[in-house]
């Protein structure tokens, strides 16, 4: 309520300092260096933008390293599959008279 009392009291106000062809302003943010969410140049910056780095980095890292324990997982699996692959195939060139060591 108080709010829409104070528009209502300052917009003539308004009316008479902006030219009647302007119907919106903008304006653009300014941020200064270091300040959360500015880019900035180098190393520096705030503390939280230091430790959500360095939690994004932690996080990616566990992830890459589940993805290679995965990794590794499936390729000792491949690895035991192609053993078995080739016991199967020297009893079978065994069996019809194939090499024999």
């Amino acid at each position: 309520m108080f709010r829409q009392s104070l528009v209502k009291a300052v917009r003539p106000a308004l009316r008479s300092a902006i030219p009647a062809r302007a119907t919106f302003i903008t304006s653009s943010r300014v941020m200064a260096e270091g300040d959360t969410g500015s880019i900035r140049s180098g190393g520096q910056g705030d503390a939280f933008t230091k430790r959500e780095k360095a939690s994004e980095d932690y996080a990616i890292k566990t992830r890459e390293k589940e993805k290679l324990l995965e990794l590794k997982k499936k390729l000792a699996e491949q690895q035991e599959h192609l053993k078995k692959l080739e016991e199967h195939i020297d009893e079978i060139s065994k069996g019809q008279g194939g090499e024999h060591k």
